[in-house]
C-alpha cells in the first residue's frame, strides 16, 4: 500500500504539493477572516443603522449592539411608530479584507490627516532602523561568545551560567534604566532589542556549536591542528550553514521585541503609527500595519533563506538527496 504524499512520515513532499500546502497556509486563515466579515450569520454582532425612524439617537452609520436594536425595534412597534432599520455588522475593531487591503494602498497614497501623524513608510523605516542596530550589535558579540563557549568548556563554565540567569529576566524590565542611561531617543529601543536577542544568541550558538561532529575535531586534531586554527578552519566552517539558521530565527526574535521597544522614551516608529491610529479608531490602518511588520519580517526571511541556497549550495544538495 502506498503511502499517501501528504503524509508521508519523514519524508520531503513534492514540489508542488509543497506550494499548495505553502499557499493554503495563508488562504486559509484569510477565509476565515472573510467569511466572519461578509457572512451574517457567523458572526455579526452589531446593527449599522441605515433609517433611525422615530428613535432620536440612532444617526444612519451608527453601530449598536444587536441586543439594544431589537429593544429599539420592538418598543417602535409597540407604539406603532417609525421603525429603526438596520444592517448587521461587525465592530469597528474588526474591519473586512477589502478595507485593510485599501488602507494598505492609502497608507502610502494619502498624506496623514493631522500634523502630529507621520507616513507609513516614514514610521516603517524608524523601526527597521532600531531592528537593525540592535541585531547588529547583539550579533557582533552573541556569535563569537557563543561559538567560544561551545568549542571551550571553559569559556562555557565562565559565561553561560549567568547568561541561563539573564535570558529569564524580561527585556522590558531595563526600559526605565535604558531611558535613564541613554536618553529618551532611539539608543533606549535600540538597546531593548540588544537585550533581548543577544542573551538568546550565546545560547543558541553554543549549543550548535556542540552539536559538530567530534570525529571532525579529533581528524583535523590528528593531522596536527591546534588552538585557532581549529577554530577557524574546522569549528567555524563546520556550523556556519547551522549558524546562517540560527541568525535568521533569531531576528524574528528581534521584531517581536519591536513594539515594546518602541514604547520606552519618545514615542517612535511603528508603534508610534500603531497607537495614532488606534485612538483615532482608524482600525484599518491598524491592521494594515500589524500586517506589514509580518510582511517585511517574512519578506527578510525568504530573501536570507534565498541567499544561503546561493551562499551554500551544498546543504540544499544534501537536503534533496
Amino acid at each position: 500500500m502506498s503511502s499517501s504524499p501528504w503524509f508521508a512520515v519523514r519524508k520531503p513532499m513534492r514540489p508542488r504539493t509543497r506550494l499548495v500546502t505553502s499557499v493554503m497556509s495563508f488562504v486559509l486563515p484569510l477565509l476565515i477572516w472573510s467569511l466572519v466579515s461578509y457572512v451574517p450569520q457567523v458572526w455579526h454582532p452589531k446593527v449599522e443603522i441605515t433609517d433611525p425612524g422615530s428613535v432620536t439617537y440612532l444617526r444612519p452609520g451608527m453601530l449598536v449592539d444587536r441586543e439594544a436594536f431589537d429593544s429599539e425595534v420592538r418598543q417602535a412597534r409597540e407604539r406603532h411608530v417609525a421603525v429603526p432599520a438596520g444592517n448587521p455588522a461587525n465592530p469597528i475593531y474588526l474591519p473586512a479584507p477589502h478595507q485593510v487591503a485599501k488602507a494598505f494602498y492609502t497608507a502610502f497614497t494619502d498624506a496623514p490627516q493631522r500634523r502630529s501623524e507621520k507616513w507609513l513608510h516614514e514610521s516603517l523605516w524608524e523601526s527597521i532602523q532600531v531592528i537593525f542596530w540592535g541585531f547588529l550589535l547583539s550579533s557582533l558579540l552573541g556569535v563569537p561568545l557563543g561559538i567560544l563557549a561551545g568549542t571551550y568548556d571553559v569559556i562555557s563554565r565562565l559565561f553561560e551560567p549567568f547568561v541561563e540567569f539573564f535570558r529569564y529576566l524580561p527585556a522590558p524590565a531595563f526600559g526605565a534604566l535604558a531611558v535613564a542611561i541613554l536618553g529618551i531617543y532611539q539608543a533606549p529601543k535600540i538597546a531593548i532589542i540588544f537585550i533581548g536577542t543577544f542573551f538568546q544568541q550565546v545560547l543558541i550558538i553554543s549549543n550548535t556549536t556542540r552539536k559538530l561532529d567530534p570525529t571532525l575535531l579529533e581528524a583535523a586534531q590528528t593531522l596536527g591542528a591546534r588552538n585557532l586554527a581549529l577554530l577557524f578552519r574546522v569549528v567555524v566552517p563546520g556550523i556556519v550553514t547551522d549558524l546562517f539558521r540560527d541568525m535568521r530565527i533569531l531576528l524574528g526574535w528581534a521584531w517581536t521585541y519591536l513594539i515594546v521597544a518602541e514604547l520606552i522614551g519618545t514615542s517612535s516608529g511603528i508603534t508610534w503609527f500603531i497607537t495614532q491610529q488606534a485612538r483615532y479608531k482608524n482600525f484599518d490602518n491598524v491592521f494594515a500595519a500589524i500586517m506589514m511588520i509580518g510582511i517585511i519580517g517574512l519578506g527578510t526571511d525568504l530573501l536570507l533563506a534565498w541567499l544561503g541556497r546561493r551562499i551554500f549550495p551544498w546543504q540544499q544538495a544534501a537536503a534533496e538527496a
